[in-house]
């Protein structure tokens, strides 16, 4: 028997669990009960407060990472804008902060389990570091960010990285486990289910198999390139020096020093986080603005985009990574 697992998190979408739960179970009526799935989560059986008007859903069981089978996890429903405390990406950090990281990570490892996830599930587990270099797809909202996490963003409906299957937006909940259903128990199945939802699944499923498409416009297969910006630009607008600067990030405070220089007419940096030294990516100083981008590893892993200025001893800036809310930076020169 098939066994999946949908895991629940305070803030879930319902549309994103819901929708495939009775694909799952449209399978296991068809099938003979060839496939079984329940509602877990990271803590154990407890009833779930949703994202859509606080509908409650109860979860019987903990997620168990190393049953065979599937484990699917949705996103989060919130305020699309600001960094509110139910902001969608508030929402998916704090999940991404439990113990769902350490557990999934588990279950990536597993031979015989295959991870799915619908809309911003792929985000809580990129904010764990957990998809590095896999492809994968989320809502075309949280594309950019899903690459600034080190992940391959795929534009398509559905995403099949062999242990790792995801899919876009809300509704692609269906698609997402009606090929899953396809897959593991054959499209006769799937057909079945499909005629009793009056539903045929969208788009084609992208692998990383066959021809790969010629693309003329430009932009690579997952549309996703970052222009490369030159490094050798002159330093004149007071940047030099060691600063002790701030992030405040919707998921708290981080404390950086970062330590600036000019040498051969180009700009250098470094950050440093603890015991973790990061060199500036690409910095480029024009009209008075340093940009530079950074890849960091804490509280969660993504490629942030910086944007400062200084007025004497005081530096002000942003730091942004795709749809997670601009984050403030603050800095003094200590030396």
């Amino acid at each position: 028997m098939i066994k999946v697992q949908i895991v629940l998190f305070d803030g879930f979408d319902l549309m994103d669990a819901i929708a495939p739960y009775e694909v799952f179970s449209g399978a296991a009526m068809y099938s003979d009960n060839a496939l079984s799935v329940e509602f877990v989560t990271a803590e154990g059986a407890r009833s779930v407060v949703s994202g859509v008007n606080g509908l409650k859903i109860e979860a019987s069981g903990r997620l168990d990472p190393k049953r065979a089978g599937i484990i699917l996890v949705p996103g989060a429903s919130g305020e699309l804008e600001g960094d509110g405390p139910d902001s969608i990406p508030v929402l998916l950090g704090r999940a991404a902060n439990t113990s769902i990281t350490e557990l999934m990570k588990q279950a990536l490892k597993q031979k015989d389990v295959v991870v799915a996830t619908v809309c911003g599930g792929s985000l809580v587990l990129a904010m764990g570091g957990l998809l590095e270099g896999r492809s994968a797809v989320t809502n075309r909202l949280g594309m950019d960010f899903l690459g600034a996490t080190g992940v391959n963003p795929v534009r398509a409906r559905v995403v099949d990285d062999g242990n790792l299957v995801s899919g876009g937006g809300v509704t692609s909940g269906l698609d997402v486990a009606l090929y899953l259903v396809e897959r593991e128990l054959g499209p006769r199945i799937a057909i079945a289910v499909e005629q009793l939802f009056e539903f045929e699944r969208r788009g084609t499923v992208w692998r990383a198999s066959g021809l790969a498409p010629l693309l003329s416009s430009g932009t690579q297969e997952g549309d996703t390139r970052e222009t490369e910006l030159s490094s050798g630009v002159r330093s004149d607008a007071g940047f030099d020096g060691e600063w002790d600067a701030t992030l405040a990030t919707p998921v708290g405070k981080l404390q950086v020093r970062l330590s600036i220089t000019a040498k051969d007419g180009a700009i250098r940096g470094t950050a440093v986080q603890g015991d973790e030294a990061v060199e500036f990516i690409d910095p480029v100083l024009r009209d008075g603005t340093l940009t530079w981008s950074l890849r960091i590893t804490k509280p969660m892993r993504l490629n942030l985009k910086f944007e400062a200025v200084v007025d004497g001893d005081e530096m002000t800036g942003i730091a942004k990574a795709g749809i997670l809310p601009a984050t403030k930076l603050t800095g003094r020169r200590i030396r």
